[in-house]
């Protein structure tokens, strides 16, 4: 940082001024040795237990009144706050003369030790264990659980990282900007800031030492924090009201400035979504995450149940094209009843398509789902898998998809050998789907949550962009080409959207806040000028030199302060 500058990593696009508010500090620690008075242990096991089923009943509360992204992330850690193996350690604890308080405090720190060791997606869980603790301690102390700060006046939220619970219920109506001094660009806080459309800028070190009520200006696209704004940045705050003002509406129709066709699709995690999407001017939905029908449960739901969740998204469609992903379990996203907890290294583990070698039943029971949900319903749907990694298993899928009835089969690339097999895999499946988040993480051997390692997680890297084009290209034979879209957080990024569509992709899928920008810029390149984008993109030796050669070259962004 310079004298009065913070730089960062901008994840959501937006110039705001505005005051700091910092996100308080965490629970305190109970007192080492604290004991038990005069409760009873079985007294105490009790109170732990009714504290935590208070906190799960209170993340789920919350969930329901979320969507999309924000319902995953609060259901994932309601999961947390009763997970028997921090219940069981715990209560062992209480057996051994420790409070309520000291022995879930120290239980968790157990837990999360483990989870961190375990590496990947399963590191990261560590974080929902910290959350829930502090949850907890706060039912059993009868205090407000830890959260974001409450104001009359909107404000500027700046904390060293956000726990999943809290960043799935910011209220854009009065966080107008988010602030973080770790994470990293695919993390938790970024996602949902993205599907918030606030403006936000993680791994900004040192801005948790900004005093409270510090007049702030945020660039969520170049990353960077400027106190005691001037004015340039009050002029330059001003002209993004009137850039997001123009960008209000989308015609509904993507295109480039010489009329090449390219679909923007949304990515929508349930029929609320899938709405709101329609509204916004969504030509389909691009990825239907299904983890939504089998988050917070202990048991797989039924084929009815799962019908008429897959149906309330086909609807909001009629005519256009709904892409499924099935169930992408694992990782980050474990489910008692599929997935094995103690794998060592979870993200490259049973997870997604993989499960079925496990737990066979659990996939073919889904497609039955989708395809009874797609009898009733006008939208044209596809189904892709998650996790492939050779053609054989896009192979078996495409005949699971068969078994059902499903005439639409397709994979998502989001491992590297995907990407490098693609004619391959393109032999057996109708399409394919970048992952990009994923993709990304595999290609460059770096966690997606880790700030430290942002700089290489970032679809913008080279070796990354050299896998969207070799999908590409095994996705062109014998005259025709199927389709290759994209799905992961790389759509959402105007510039980098030009460079994929300049790669060939075919459609782009992004969350609905992102359509107007996105269209916007494509429609202000030539198909030629994308391609001669792609070309620059590919040449260049750093993520970092590609993606500042790009926007020199698309003075637009500047002028929208994308």
């Amino acid at each position: 940082m310079s004298d009065n500058t913070y730089t960062g990593v901008g994840v959501s696009p937006g110039r705001i001024i505005g005051s700091v508010r910092q996100m308080p500090k965490a629970v305190s620690e109970p007192p080492v040795g604290e004991r038990l008075t005069h409760e009873t242990p079985e007294a105490a096991a009790d109170a732990l237990r009714t504290a935590a089923k208070s906190v799960q009943a209170s993340l789920n509360e919350r969930a329901a009144g979320a969507g999309g992204a924000g319902r995953e992330v609060l259901e994932a850690t309601a999961l947390m706050a009763a997970d028997p193996m921090l219940i069981k350690a715990a209560v062992k604890l209480i057996n051994g003369g420790a409070s309520a308080e000291r022995a879930v405090w120290e239980a968790a720190a157990s837990v999360a030790e483990m989870l961190h060791n375990l590496g990947g997606y399963m590191a990261e869980r560590a974080t929902d264990v910290f959350d829930v603790r502090s949850r907890i301690v706060a039912e059993l102390r009868g205090v407000p659980a830890p959260g974001i700060p409450r104001s009359d006046t909107p404000f500027v939220l700046v904390a060293e990282d956000l726990a999943p619970a809290d960043t799935a219920t910011l209220d854009p109506a009065n966080v107008i900007a988010l602030v973080t001094s770790t994470g990293g660009p695919q993390s938790h806080t970024a996602i949902i800031a993205r599907a918030l459309g606030l403006p936000a800028v993680v791994a900004a070190v040192g801005v948790t030492e900004l005093a409270e009520g510090t007049r702030v200006f945020v660039d969520g696209a170049t990353g960077t924090i400027t106190v005691d704004p001037g004015a340039a940045e009050i002029q330059a705050a001003a002209d993004w009201l009137r850039t997001m003002a123009a960008l209000a509406d989308f015609d509904g129709t993507g295109r480039t400035l010489d009329g090449h066709l390219v679909p923007l699709l949304s990515n929508v995690g349930g029929a609320a979504d899938a709405v709101k999407a329609a509204a916004a001017g969504a030509q389909g939905v691009g990825l239907l995450r299904t983890e939504f029908c089998f988050l917070d449960r202990d048991t797989e739901p039924s084929v009815d149940e799962q019908v008429a969740a897959y149906r309330g998204v086909f609807d909001a469609f009629p005519g256009k094209k709904v892409v499924l992903r099935t169930l992408d379990a694992g990782a980050d996203k474990p489910l008692p009843f599929l997935t094995d907890a103690s794998e060592p290294n979870p993200a490259l583990g049973v997870r997604g398509y993989r499960t079925d070698f496990t737990s066979p039943g659990v996939l073919e029971r889904q497609l039955s789902a989708v395809a009874l949900a797609a009898e009733g319903s006008d939208a044209d749907v596809w189904v892709m898998a998650p996790m492939i990694s050779t053609a054989e298993e896009a192979g078996d899928f495409a005949a699971l998809c068969a078994a059902a009835g499903l005439k639409t089969p397709g994979v998502m690339v989001e491992v590297p050998s995907a990407a490098l097999t693609s004619e391959a895999i393109l032999g057996r499946v109708a399409f394919v789907s970048l992952g990009t988040n994923d993709l990304t993480q595999y290609a460059m051997a770096a966690d997606r949550q880790l700030g430290p390692l942002a700089a290489l997680n970032t679809p913008w890297q080279p070796a990354v962009l050299q896998l969207v084009r070799l999908t590409v290209a095994g996705s062109i034979a014998e005259g025709h080409r199927k389709p290759v879209g994209v799905c992961g957080e790389a759509a959402a990024d105007p510039a980098l959207a030009v460079v994929l569509v300049g790669l060939g992709v075919s459609t782009l899928s992004m969350t609905a806040r992102a359509l107007s920008a996105v269209g916007a810029v494509l429609a202000s390149v030539t198909l030629e000028r994308a391609q001669g984008l792609a070309t620059v993109a590919l040449a260049a030796s750093s993520a970092t030199e590609a993606r500042a050669a790009v926007r020199a070259q698309l003075p637009i962004l500047d002028e929208l302060g994308l």
